[in-house]
């Protein structure tokens, strides 16, 4: 829980305003968040998603958010944000090694406990190594990813037998299982609770299937909300007995299209840096490199 001296007026422009609102966090960062929404995609569509489904959806704790101060007005008054949703890692936007460790001394003196951070390449390993020097916990590199953006979307050439579809409520039941395998495979089980995150996709209408010529489900992708004009392909998953016939690349690029269709103006997507078939597949139907990110697990 923020203290009463966490809950500043903002006045020290080299310090941290920290709240448990989305709203209020919302209200001061929102400009700065949306004036680059592909670095900060992940900021964007948590706090929609906190806004519209309730501050627990990620946990069993409140979610908590930082806003830095900047100089100037609207967007250029904030210097960097981050948020958390325990138990996940705290969440970080681009940040130097001064403001890296300043954070992580601010946290660390408030008692906080985290269980790792997501960032940049550069202000995750800053932060971890600045938790590191003030707490004494164990760090360790977790995920190396890399976010792209899609150029010009390209088909899958030749195109596997079937079709993409859009999953509705008959195809509950596969949604919920391949979730679960999904969260298994990525190491976030937990993150949400499948049948929950079933049904919040099936409302929205925004997972689709690649199906085999016998209407059997063979690979989902969905997209998260749009927010800032940007939308995120998410939970591409092919069971592992399926893999290697190009049904991953054929569902992408479809809900790319999709995205695209519906007005999105950027179309994004994390790949794991450990998986290069994945990378190269992302890259043959148009995605392109943005930047390389990294997730850190505190001991």
């Amino acid at each position: 829980m923020p203290s009463e001296d966490d809950r500043n007026d903002w006045n020290d422009r080299n310090d941290w305003y920290l709240t448990e609102d989305v709203e209020q966090f919302l209200a001061r960062a929102g400009e700065f968040l949306r004036s680059r929404p592909a670095r900060h995609t992940v900021h964007l569509t948590v706090t929609e998603t906190l806004r519209s489904r309730g501050p627990r959806v990620y946990g069993d704790a409140d979610p908590e958010f930082g806003v830095l101060a900047g100089e100037g007005e609207g967007a250029a008054s904030v210097r960097g944000a981050f948020l958390r949703t325990p138990p996940h890692p705290v969440c970080l936007t681009s940040l130097t090694e001064e403001e890296a460790d300043a954070l992580a001394a601010r946290l660390a003196a408030s008692g906080r406990e985290l269980s790792g951070v997501s960032a940049d390449r550069d202000t995750a390993a800053a932060f971890a190594g600045a938790w590191r020097r003030r707490t004494g916990a164990g760090t360790a590199l977790r995920q190396r990813m890399r976010l792209y953006r899609l150029g010009e979307l390209t088909a899958v050439r030749p195109a596997p037998p079937g079709r993409a579809r859009v999953a509705g409520e008959a195809d509950r039941k596969p949604l919920v299982q391949w979730f679960g395998e999904f969260c298994a495979e990525v190491g976030e089980s937990g993150f949400r609770e499948a049948e929950e995150w079933a049904d919040e996709r099936v409302e929205r209408g925004d997972v689709m299937f690649w199906e085999a010529p016998d209407g059997t489900p063979v690979a989902m992708a969905g997209t998260a909300p749009e927010v800032a004009g940007q939308v995120r392909v998410v939970g591409v998953y092919t069971p592992a007995h399926l893999r290697g016939r190009g049904y991953a690349g054929a569902v992408t690029a479809e809900v790319s299209r999709a995205a695209l269709e519906s007005g999105a103006r950027e179309v994004l997507l994390f790949t794991d840096l450990a998986n290069p078939t994945s990378n190269g597949l992302y890259q043959r139907i148009g995605y392109r490199p943005v930047s390389d990110f990294a997730v850190y697990d505190f001991g």
